[in-house]
């Protein structure tokens, strides 16, 4: 029996940190190498429209993985409009039945709209922690997104993970379901703007 996830709260989240960034945050190193926030929202902004159009099986222009170039100025509006329309769009009947494409990958449905929970919760984070601002999940989205990750982390799944996430950083015994996908997914929970861990500036109050 397929397993249907609400895209809504990750969506939300998204929506509420992305609301949190101002002008002067844009060119902000984020934990995506060589991304800055500009070009991780130009990213948000591709992504949310290919996963839309996974969801309701019809052709997106572009593979929604190449390098962002420019942030158009309407950005904020677009945003809202399409976090809005993508857990919409995996709500329709069908959506997560049969096969769905994005990024130049096929894929069973019912593992495309896992894979675009998981793009959300940890994009959300990179921003949220990019501009300094508090992150909270959705239990159910960490747990679908954390074995997915897991399931792309095995030896042998190394072709798959490459374009997806970087190498595996590894977080304590005791890490919180969240950190433990965001190692699997080769980012570092501790990781700041500043280059220095957040463990090491408890005052800056970005836990996540």
């Amino acid at each position: 029996m397929t397993t249907e996830y609400d895209l809504g709260p990750a969506s939300m989240q998204v929506a509420r940190v992305a609301a949190g960034v101002r002008d002067e945050h844009l060119g902000l190193p984020t934990p995506c190498t060589d991304w800055s926030v500009a070009d991780l929202l130009r990213h948000l902004l591709e992504l949310t429209n290919a996963f839309a159009a996974a969801a309701r099986k019809t052709p997106f222009p572009g593979d929604g993985s190449a390098r962002p170039t420019e942030l158009p100025g309407d950005w904020r509006e677009r945003l809202e409009r399409q976090l809005e329309a993508l857990p919409a769009a995996w709500r329709e009947p069908g959506a997560w039945e049969g096969d769905a494409e994005a990024g130049g990958v096929t894929m069973p449905a019912s593992v495309m709209g896992v894979v675009a929970i998981d793009e959300l919760v940890l994009h959300g984070w990179d921003l949220a922690r990019a501009t300094g601002q508090p992150f909270e999940s959705d239990p159910a989205d960490v747990e679908a997104s954390l074995s997915f990750a897991a399931s792309m982390s095995v030896p042998g799944e190394e072709a798959g993970r490459e374009g997806l996430y970087g190498p595996v950083v590894a977080v304590p015994d005791d890490a919180s379901e969240l950190d433990r996908l965001l190692g699997y997914a080769g980012r570092d929970p501790q990781w700041a703007p500043s280059g220095e861990r957040v463990d090491e500036q408890p005052s800056r109050g970005t836990a996540v």
